[in-house]
């Protein structure tokens, strides 16, 4: 009715609209685009670093509330827990950084989540880990400074960590009170090799036996990292990768 009576008024209106909608279609576009190519990326990487297709990643899917912005270089990955389940992807232009979950049969959304009855109605929570006592910036983490809970899943950080096993060889970047849920965020790689003392190195753990040296490392190293190495003995230079605490593997 107001379009038969104000003409050109309703026309200008309609194109105002269509102008707006137009321009909000290339950048709901390009973050589409940047999520599936982030995607895409993270699967190819854990199938080459696993040794599988990847179309057989799994992935768990991203908290509606991340918005990925597109990176101008390459992303770069890693695996910075003990559990090797949580994939880390850094940008460096623009600065930023995301963690995402791999499903297994052994570790699935299905066990982080779980749903039980509170009176007439269910209450879904969530497993995290809380810290037992005040840590500082920089401690080793273990088993024993931590709790596994169940907390209501509706407010948990996305970057919540959902189990002790992802944090082992992992320290703090920042104090966290007692009682803290610990988010993927608060922890990094711990370096277990330290350059300039010793460390044992195994090898020949696939050709059915096994022989531990005694070498000294020439640069620190975090898990899974490979590291420079030197025989005391016969001087030789090595390579090896940080399996544990003052632990190498051959290559």
């Amino acid at each position: 009715m107001l379009c038969l009576l104000f003409p050109t008024a309703c026309w200008r209106a309609l194109m105002v609209s269509l102008l707006i909608a137009a321009s909000a279609l290339p950048g709901a576009a390009l973050a589409q685009s940047a999520q599936e190519k982030l995607l895409t990326q993270v699967r190819q990487w854990v199938g080459k670093t696993q040794n599988t297709s990847p179309s057989q990643v799994d992935l768990a899917p991203l908290d509606a509330r991340v918005q990925i912005q597109a990176c101008a270089q390459a992303l770069q990955m890693d695996l910075p827990f003990a559990s090797r389940e949580t994939v880390r992807v850094r940008c460096t232009e623009p600065p930023w950084q995301l963690y995402m979950r791999l499903q297994t049969p052994t570790t699935s959304n299905a066990g982080q989540f779980e749903v039980t009855q509170t009176g007439s109605r269910e209450a879904v929570t969530r497993k995290t880990v809380v810290t037992r006592h005040l840590t500082q910036r920089g401690t080793l983490l273990d088993a024993s400074m931590l709790e596994e809970v169940s907390l209501p899943a509706q407010g948990i950080d996305p970057q919540a960590v959902a189990s002790i096993q992802d944090l082992l060889y992992g320290e703090l970047v920042r104090d966290v009170p007692a009682g803290q849920v610990l988010r993927s965020s608060d922890i990094r790689r711990a370096v277990l090799v330290k350059q300039g003392q010793s460390a044992l190195m195994s090898v020949g753990q696939n050709s059915g036996f096994q022989i531990t040296v005694r070498v000294d490392a020439l640069q620190d190293g975090r898990l899974g990292e490979q590291i420079r190495l030197k025989n005391p003995d016969s001087g030789r230079l090595l390579t090896g990768t940080v399996t544990g605490p003052n632990a190498v593997r051959g290559l």
